[in-house]
């Protein structure tokens, strides 16, 4: 036998033997199976065996499978790089000189750091973090994000991406305390205590694409305001982000072009040819550029096209299927849904407008004297400023609109979200009077008119608009274009099943909060106004995942009042050392500009949170003498990709089955929830479609009661259920607060292609 097949032949035997003693597998079969095939083939056959053997009632076959991919993942690298594999690790410092002459990393690592740090941090490495990894996990971080050359080669292995990531975070802080930062950062990665977004887990350190997931634009009601929206999303699409964009200021079908009656096509041709972008520029040549279009539930065209962009029945020429659609809803539409007559039919009536016509005939402005329109207010608890402005629209008698009754746009809300997911649910009024930096625009004025592509963004919009053309001395044709606030998500998430049983959470978000902020500063965003905005707010996005895999672990039933006390009692210790942690970095760097004025300032974030313990009360005043460096902190997204990563269950939802079968375009594998076993069986016996979902409403408004900005929160429903049960839910939710639904996810529909960007 040859002498490295030998010793290969010896490394997986063994391997196979450590892993069976300290997961307690039984691998006779196993060994036989290796005895009788061929020796180099060793490795490949105990893989499949592995997979093949994962099921509820032995779990733990995973593990072995990833020790096993492990292995060929080390063997890789040290062939690619050129060093022995019982190293397992090569040198770090060459990794990093190697990839940079190729083009993968940046230089900014070898000019920022000395050869003598990048060894420095090398010594931080311990591979037997890699051993926390399950087969999911390791093959999903090693097939997308693991840096490889431009034949797809494998250069980089788990602990150097974390790496990486700590390095390239940490890269511009003071050279006294940066290595400490990388180091703690290192930490937080490697254990597996918490994940990056998407973006940044495939793109720090490299050199190219950027490091944010998601974006959101407001489109201003003319042709320039359309098509450059249209080049801004096409732009980020290409670097990998997500887009969400806001409609509801366009005018709608029928309405006058230059006082032309009747000349303006509506909204549905601009969304197609956003679809078109959608499809044409892709996610860094990944995956379909993903795009979510929102407008409001009093917009003329919602009955008009919008609720069928994505339905299967109708003309295909007022289609658009690779977009995600989303309706913004006034708390003012949800009480139109509960009147009913002495027979319990519904009455409640609803008025469409055109906001062009609106605006030109209400007359409404604002201190400059700009128009204003319906979606410029929202009401307040106390004051209903929309209410009123509505009342005003519905009595004058020259403003054109179209009446329905509110159920009747409700039922086709459901129908497309029951054959397509969508539309994204978001509740204008909740979400305006929850942003602690409403004073830009002063209470009662919209600030927020939608979320993102997973609706867990909230933060302040406004358009982008042309104000001057000019040919400059030099015969070029400049155009000049007045920034609106343009949103950046910046994203990271804590795994709740590692951290929180390792009682780290305190340390481990002060650490993430910096890497989150540093995010802000690292970024090259190819959209002017976003790179702009992001400073502006320095808004971050702390999210969580894990959260069925830590009620397992706690022996807490999700259908129980235990499940709703621990949510608000755990996300509100993450949201005290999310603020304090911010507050800190305000304290060493300075607070973001617009923290004057802002009930961060003010203190009244903190009483309408009802935070009146001595912590609490401690931190506000911290907050008012030292400012917060970031203007919004928390959000939780989807993470579905990520949380396969960091061995956990996705976001804040129910499990989808306690075994079964994971399948992308170039894998499947069976996979079972996280430490499955005889006693945590109990939690995870009922999957998401099983669950009651009004148990999982009230736990996401406790939990969304100390997260300033959304929450990623679907609904699981039967292909059979009631219209009055799905509309029960919706009111549930509104009831409760909720400022956002992502999915309505069906029993009956397949598989939703999700965006990745919001992941982390």
């Amino acid at each position: 036998m040859d002498e490295l097949i030998e010793e290969r032949l010896w490394k997986t035997e063994r391997l196979i033997e450590e892993a069976a003693k300290e997961y307690k597998l039984n691998i006779e079969e196993l060994k036989e199976l290796i005895a009788r095939g061929k020796e180099s083939d060793a490795n490949e056959t105990a893989l499949h065996y592995a997979l093949n053997r994962i099921a509820m009632d032995e779990p733990d076959w995973t593990f072995l499978a990833a020790r096993l991919y492990l292995q060929k993942l080390y063997k890789g690298a040290a062939e690619n790089r050129g060093y022995d594999e019982k190293l397992k690790y090569g040198s770090f410092s060459e990794l990093v000189r190697t990839l940079v002459e190729k083009g993968i990393y940046s230089d900014e690592l070898i000019c920022a750091y000395s050869t003598s740090e990048l060894e420095e941090a090398a010594r931080e490495i311990v591979p037997e973090r890699d051993h926390k990894f399950n087969y999911i996990g390791l093959f999903l971080l090693a097939d997308r994000y693991l840096a490889r050359d431009h034949e797809r080669r494998l250069y980089e292995l788990p602990q150097e991406r974390f790496l990486v990531i700590a390095l390239q975070l940490m890269i511009n802080e003071k050279k006294d305390v940066r290595m400490g930062l990388v180091k703690e950062a290192y930490w937080a990665l490697s254990h597996l205590y918490m994940t990056v977004a998407t973006p940044t887990l495939a793109n720090a350190g490299k050199s190219f694409g950027q490091l944010s997931s998601c974006f959101i634009d407001t489109v201003e009601d003319s042709l320039d305001g359309i098509y450059l929206n249209n080049w801004d999303t096409a732009r980020l699409s290409k670097d990998g982000g997500g887009v969400g964009i806001y409609y509801g200021k366009v005018r709608a079908l029928g309405s006058d072009i230059k006082k032309f009656k009747g000349n303006s096509s509506g909204v549905v041709p601009w969304i197609r040819l956003i679809n078109d972008t959608a499809v044409s520029v892709d996610q860094l040549g990944q995956r379909q550029g993903a795009i979510a279009i929102y407008i409001d539930v009093f917009h003329k065209d919602i009955m008009n096209g919008f609720l069928d962009l994505k339905t299967n029945n109708g003309d295909e020429r007022r289609k658009a299927h690779d977009i995600f659609t989303g309706v913004c809803i006034p708390n003012l539409f949800m009480e139109q849904l509960e009147k009913v007559d002495e027979n319990g039919r519904s009455i409640g009536e609803w008025h469409t407008f055109c906001p062009h016509e609106v605006k030109s005939i209400m007359g409404w402005k604002d201190e400059h004297g700009n128009a204003l329109g319906l979606e410029d207010f929202y009401d307040e608890s106390d004051e209903k400023f929309f209410t009123e402005k509505y009342m005003e629209a519905v009595n004058h008698p020259l403003l054109p609109r179209r009446t329905y009754r509110a159920m009747d746009i409700m039922a086709r809300v459901m129908i497309s979200q029951l054959e397509t997911g969508t539309p994204y649910m978001f509740y204008r009024d909740e979400v305006n009077r929850q942003n602690p930096n409403k004073h830009v625009n002063g209470k009662g004025r919209t600030s927020i008119y939608c979320s993102n592509l997973c609706t867990e963004i909230a933060q302040n919009m406004s358009t982008t608009s042309i104000v001057k053309e000019y040919e400059d001395k030099d015969g070029n044709m400049v155009i000049v274009r007045k920034p609106g606030d343009f949103v950046v998500c910046n994203l990271s998430s804590i795994n709740l099943a590692k951290a929180v049983p390792a009682n780290v959470l305190e340390r481990l978000i002060r650490i993430q909060v910096r890497m989150l902020d540093n995010v802000i500063d690292l970024n090259t965003i190819s959209v002017g106004q976003a790179e702009k905005t992001n400073k502006k707010y320095r808004a971050i996005g702390l999210g969580t995942f894990g959260w069925h895999h830590l009620l397992a672990l706690e022996g807490i039933y999700w259908e129980s009042e235990d499940a709703v006390d621990y949510a608000d009692r755990l996300y509100e210790d993450i949201a005290y050392y999310t603020i304090r942690s911010s507050m800190e970095l305000a304290a060493e760097k300075g607070a973001y500009s617009q923290f004057g004025g802002s009930e961060w300032e003010t203190g009244r974030y903190f009483e309408r949170k009802e935070y009146v313990t001595e912590r609490w009360a401690e931190l506000k005043a911290a907050i008012q003498e030292q400012g917060m460096r970031n203007g919004w902190l928390m959000a939780v997204a989807p993470n579905s990709s990520t949380a396969k990563i960091g061995g956990s269950t996705d976001g804040i939802d129910p499990i989808y089955a306690v075994e079964y079968a994971e399948e992308k375009k170039n894998f499947k594998f069976k996979v079972t929830v996280p430490d499955i076993n005889h006693r945590t069986y109990e939690y995870y016996k009922k999957s998401r479609h099983q669950l009651s979902q009004v148990w999982s409403i009230r736990q996401n408004a406790a939990r969304g009661r100390h997260i300033d900005q959304g929450i990623s929160f679907n609904l699981y429903v039967k292909h059979d259920i009631k219209a009055k049960d799905l509309l029960n839910l919706h009111l549930e939710a509104w009831k409760n607060g909720l400022k956002t639904t992502y999915y309505v996810r069906s029993t009956s529909q397949a598989e939703i292609e999700e965006c990745e960007s919001c992941h982390s």
